[in-house]
């Protein structure tokens, strides 16, 4: 079978799924999947650039997609001004004391040496640091006083009236706002750990995922912490107004269409447009740069570093660049999560949902391949909501012949969704014995 036929058959497979899901079920659930599904391949897109390209094993997916819904939320949610004269000139101060901080940090160690390097750091960093929290800890004080039942944080960028509705283009901005964001961060992860072997990496990034994920619990000034943050503005229109077109309702009305239903599924639609003209032209790069000279450079680094740096080529550097680039589409796919859901929930950032998964959908997409990792993060996707959507009806039939005071008829069927877990790690073992180089393999 020629890799072509291969793709198409695989492709041919992920659409029929989700137009079965449509018809015999219904459209918005299908539209669902879509949309979740794209957001996905774009995920394991950015880790497929990583393990599939250069083989890092980066198990900290988990932190840049939560960096880019912070991006979200920092760039699309309208500032609250009461929140910002309370202490908002505080924080930024302290921000900029910190940064002056660890500038002279960098000052004294380049331009000292010995016992008075020790000595001159110490003392900078400890005066640093009180000073440092005397101002930052107030300011976040103040800003978290002002109405923490619905605000209690500084806001974004957004100017565009109190809602953000009048510049729905900061959605937008947002999503590649969130892969710089991210990128920053991986800059930062990949200068100190990327020396490390492959199992401490994965050590390293997950522990540092955790971290942000930590972060963005407690640090109520930025993202509100676990009360979350509400009512993003969309680059789509709402369906409310839509609902209130008069020529939208007559459109839709002339067609035979609810326009309830009509409404929610062209939000769906548009955003399904917007997600998958971002993934093509990510896939259009990510092609190029495979099979450009940059990338036979990173396979081979990938296959053999010993003779890669014999060649002259500098294997650090290449990994942190592959690393940064990948770690940027996750936070992108990140942003555009947060965006569809309309709230940023830190709770949620789970490492089942948002590490393993995707390392399951390259997996079985096939890792080293760009359309592969993208089928498999659409397949997956499916698979994923099918079994936590049709889960409990199976089981509910299943069962049907037990007493229906049946204790243990009530807990296989209350436990019906956990099904999933099983499933993914039964289609892992199945992809890892029969096509351990996943349903497309790299050439």
């Amino acid at each position: 079978m020629t890799d072509t036929l291969r793709t198409g058959l695989f492709a041919g497979l992920v659409v029929a799924l989700i137009v079965g899901t449509g018809v015999l079920d219904n459209w918005n659930l299908a539209l669902i999947i879509v949309n979740y599904g794209l957001i996905s391949a774009i995920m394991a897109l950015g880790v497929n650039l990583q393990w599939g390209l250069a083989g890092l094993f980066n198990v900290g997916v988990m932190g840049f997609v939560a960096l880019g819904g912070l991006a979200a939320v920092l760039i699309s949610m309208p500032p609250v001004p009461e929140a910002w004269a309370a202490g908002g000139g505080q924080v930024l101060g302290a921000l900029a004391i910190g940064a002056a901080v660890i500038a002279g940090l960098i000052a004294v160690y380049k331009r000292t040496a010995g016992r008075v390097r020790v000595i001159a750091m110490v003392v900078l960093g400890i005066v640093g640091f009180f000073l440092f929290r005397s101002v930052f800890d107030a300011g976040v004080q103040a800003i978290e006083a002002v109405n923490p039942a619905s605000t209690g944080f500084l806001g974004g960028l957004n100017f565009g009236g109190d809602s953000g509705r009048d510049w729905p283009i900061m959605a937008v901005i947002a999503w590649p706002v969130g892969g710089m964001l991210a990128a920053g961060a991986a800059w930062i992860i990949g200068k100190t750990a990327l020396g490390l072997r492959s199992d401490y990496l994965a050590i390293a990034t997950l522990g540092i995922a955790e971290i942000i994920i930590a972060i963005l619990k407690n640090e109520n000034w930025m993202s509100r912490g676990v009360m979350n943050v509400i009512g993003l503005p969309r680059p789509v229109p709402y369906e409310t107004d839509l609902q209130a077109d008069p020529n939208f309702v007559a459109t839709v009305t002339d067609l035979g269409l609810d326009p309830t239903l009509a409404s929610t599924l062209w939000v769906k639609l548009l955003y399904s447009g917007l997600f998958a003209a971002f993934l093509i032209v990510l896939l259009i790069l990510a092609q190029r740069a495979l099979h450009s000279p940059w990338g036979r450079m990173m396979r081979a680094i990938r296959d053999n570093e010993v003779a890669a740096r014999a060649m002259g080529k500098n294997v650090t550097a290449r990994h942190l660049q592959v690393f940064v680039i990948g770690s940027a589409i996750c936070g992108l796919a990140g942003a555009m999560m947060t965006t569809l859901d309309g709230q940023l929930t830190p709770a949620a950032y789970q490492p089942l949902r948002f590490t393993f998964l995707v390392w399951v959908m390259v997996i079985v997409g096939g890792s080293g391949n760009n359309f592969g990792s993208v089928l498999g993060g659409m397949l997956i996707w499916w698979l994923w909501v099918a079994v936590g959507e049709y889960g409990p009806d199976l089981m509910i039939w299943a069962t049907a012949w037990m007493s229906d005071d049946s204790t243990f008829k009530a807990n296989l069927v209350n436990s019906a969704p956990q099904m999933r877990f099983l499933v993914m790690g039964t289609v892992l073992l199945l992809i890892l014995r029969f096509s351990p180089r996943g349903i497309l393999p790299e050439k």
